[in-house]
Parts: C-alpha cells; sequence; structure tokens
C-alpha cells in the first residue's frame, strides 16, 4: 500500500515521540531507503529533519548500525566558545563600547564594523575566534550593524509644536472647506551627466551595470537640475519644475504658478484661498523678501489669498512633500544616471505610488537671476497681513496688484 506524506509525517510525529535522537535518525534513514528515489528529500520534508540527518540516517542503515549504545545527552555536543575561553565576552565588550570607539588608546577605534578585524585583535589578545563566531556573539550580545540616524535637531524655538499645530488645524480647516494646500520645497539639485552616479540600484542585465565615473568630484561645468516641487495635500497630486538656471524666490513661485495653471484651478474652480507650507529657510524662507514679493505677484494674477505658513527653523523634515514626493522619486530613480533634463523630468512623471500619487513635470528653462534686491518701504507697500500667532511664520497676501513683482523679474 502506497503512503501519503502527509501519513508519513503522521507516522514520524507520533514515532519521534518514543525514540532518543539516534533512534529517530535510523528511522528516518531507514524510510528514506524504503521510499527510494528521491526518498531523502520526502522524509526531509515530512519529518521536519534536515536532509544532512537523513543522509546520516540512510548511511547508518546501509551499514546495518545497531540503534543502540552511546547517545548524545540532551543539549549535547561542543561547548560553547564562551564557556572555553571565560573571558572572551568581556574582551570582546570592551573593544565595541561605543564610549571607548574614540579614544586613540582603542585598539580597532572606527574599524569596528568588520568581524573579521574584531576576530583578528582578539587572537592577537589570545582569544582562539573566528569571525563568524564573532558575528554569533555580537548577535547574542545585542548588537547590530546600523547607520546614524538624524533625528537630532539642534536647539528648538519653544513655539515649535505650537507652530505645528497650528499648521495643522489651519490646513484641516482650508481641506474640509474644499480650498487647495500645497507643501512645497526645492528637493536636492542633481548633476546632469550620463557619466556620474545616482544612488541605488536598478534591475539591469547581468554583468551589464551602468558604467559611471569612478569620482564624484564637484564640477563648475557640469549642469545642475534644480526640482522645486509642489505637493497638493488634499488630491494627493504634485508638480515639479525642473530648473537649470536658480533656486531663486523667482523660480519658486513660478512653480507654484504653473501648478495652478496645469492643476490646481481645474481641480479647485471654486477656490477663493491658496495654503502654502514652506520651509523656513531657502529661496521659500520667512525672511526673504522676494519670495513674498512674488507672492503678491501671484495673488494678484490668480485673485487667490495666499495664506503661507512657514516650519520653524531646523525642522524641515517634517515638511509633507519630503516624505509624500520627494522620497518616491527618489526610489524611482535610483542607480540610474541622470543624463538629461528631460530624462529627470521624465523620471519626476513617471513616479507613482500605490496611494495614487500622481506628479506632472517640465523642464522651465527660464533665467532666474540672483541679488535682486527688496527694499523694506517695497516690502511694507506688499497687501501683507501677519497673524497673530507668530505673524513672521504666518502671513495672508491679499489680491492686490503689485507692480513691484514686475520689477523684480
Amino acid at each position: 500500500m502506497e503512503l501519503s506524506e502527509q501519513g508519513l509525517g503522521e507516522f514520524f510525529e507520533f514515532m519521534f515521540g518514543h525514540l532518543d535522537e539516534k533512534q529517530r535518525r535510523l528511522l528516518a534513514g531507514s524510510a528514506a531507503r524504503l521510499v527510494g528515489r528521491g526518498g531523502v528529500t520526502v522524509v526531509a520534508r515530512t519529518s521536519g529533519m534536515s536532509r544532512h540527518t537523513v543522509l546520516d540516517g540512510a548511511r547508518a542503515f546501509d551499514a546495518d548500525e545497531e540503534p543502540t549504545g552511546r547517545v548524545r545527552a540532551e543539549g549535547g555536543g561542543r561547548p560553547r566558545v564562551e564557556q572555553l575561553d571565560p573571558g572572551l565576552i568581556a574582551t570582546l565588550e570592551a573593544l565595541i563600547e561605543p564610549g571607548t570607539r574614540g579614544d586613540p588608546m582603542s585598539p580597532l577605534r572606527w574599524t569596528l564594523e568588520s568581524t573579521r578585524q574584531l576576530a583578528r585583535t582578539l587572537c592577537e589578545m589570545g582569544h582562539q575566534v573566528s569571525h563568524s563566531v564573532v558575528a554569533l556573539l555580537l548577535d547574542d550580545m545585542g548588537y547590530s550593524l546600523q547607520s546614524t540616524a538624524k533625528v537630532i535637531e539642534g536647539a528648538q524655538h519653544p513655539d515649535r509644536d505650537g507652530q505645528f499645530r497650528a499648521i495643522n488645524a489651519l490646513a484641516a480647516e482650508r481641506l474640509a472647506a474644499g480650498e487647495p494646500v500645497i507643501s512645497v520645497d526645492c528637493k536636492k539639485k542633481e548633476l546632469v551627466n550620463g557619466t556620474k552616479a545616482n544612488a541605488g540600484r536598478e534591475w539591469q542585465p547581468k554583468g551589464e551595470p551602468e558604467r559611471v565615473d569612478v569620482h564624484d568630484f564637484p564640477d563648475k561645468d557640469i549642469p545642475k537640475a534644480i526640482p522645486y516641487g509642489v505637493l497638493d495635500v488634499g488630491a494627493n497630486e504634485g508638480w515639479m519644475s525642473v530648473g537649470d538656471d536658480h533656486d531663486t524666490s523667482a523660480f519658486a513661485v513660478n512653480a507654484i504658478r504653473r501648478w495652478w495653471q496645469s492643476m490646481g484651478q481645474a481641480r479647485y474652480p471654486e477656490a477663493t484661498t491658496l495654503m502654502v507650507t514652506a520651509d523656513a529657510g531657502g529661496s521659500n524662507g520667512y525672511r526673504n523678501k522676494l519670495w513674498k514679493v512674488e507672492l503678491a505677484a501671484l495673488a494678484a494674477e490668480t485673485g487667490l489669498t495666499i495664506t503661507v505658513c512657514h516650519y520653524p527653523p531646523g525642522t524641515s523634515k517634517w515638511n509633507k512633500i519630503e516624505h509624500r514626493m520627494f522620497s518616491f522619486i527618489t526610489k524611482n530613480w535610483r542607480g540610474r544616471p541622470l543624463t538629461s533634463y528631460q530624462v529627470i523630468v521624465d523620471l519626476v512623471a513617471a513616479t507613482t505610488t500605490e496611494g495614487g500619487l500622481r506628479i506632472l513635470a517640465e523642464w522651465e528653462r527660464g533665467d532666474y537671476p540672483k541679488g535682486i534686491q527688496v527694499s523694506d518701504a517695497q516690502l511694507a507697500a506688499l497687501p501683507l497681513v501677519g497673524h497673530k500667532w507668530h505673524p513672521e511664520w504666518n502671513y495672508d497676501l491679499k489680491p492686490k496688484i503689485s507692480p513691484l513683482a514686475h520689477q523684480s523679474k
């Protein structure tokens, strides 16, 4: 009668409870021989033993080995290395102690990530141990290889959390009213050159990686792409202007303008306000006078009251565009040389997520000169109204004509 694998598994489960280790191995080996071709694999699968154990049992069966004699005690086997060398753990702990890594007297100092170097140093100190054992010991001791974590924000403004609450409350109110809320920022500038490496990996035919330069030294002759993004928080849609000149306030506001013309106006035909959340510095910083001048011009063009809320200094990572749009763009072009502005635009536009993110992008070829000055008197003439709570961070720009913006371009 042919025995099914399920039946064989039930047989092993019943019998193994009545046998010692050696007898279980012999039973599995004899069963493998009875099954015939492929028996070792079948028995290993149904008994839960490794193929090596079943093979050992089959060889013992072939040699007519008796199921008697010495049986290794439960938990027996070679003693652990720390039992043979009681001082090993303490010595290893001293080598990897974080407080002594930078000490010039520490044997390894900044080379502690290598288990091979640790093992070599331990051997020089009289402890005979291999790098694989060192890795197991480190795991037992609760250590693992880790990169640094960017979580220390430095000095924090006392109203940091209050500003977060103010932004969230106002954004929730605007979204509930069907008004647009956008998050804006400039992504890291990228070299536009097919021979420069781009971090990450992508699927390529085996043995045919993209060839890039060995070094990534700065080169003033290599053009840079300036990707300025706009994320529609409520619609989960994005816009990116890829510039080839300078990251100025005029460039930043024009990216918002292009988002409104290409996406926002059609989605929010009845809108009367536009809320913009931005970092505290850069081309969209709260101290940047030209930023406010350009936004006043945009308010006049669109008839929208533009409300700007800046994140407190040192908290740019909380800007929603960073983790809801930029992070996915980076993943989409990882490992791929950015050979031209159009390639960058195409890769940005091809970025999608399971959450339905959609991004439009274009190559912005306009000129955006640096160094445009705005006087205090010009700033005072803008239709700008500060909020009661931190008016330097939170303010409205009314849709009043601002001739200064046209002079600034």
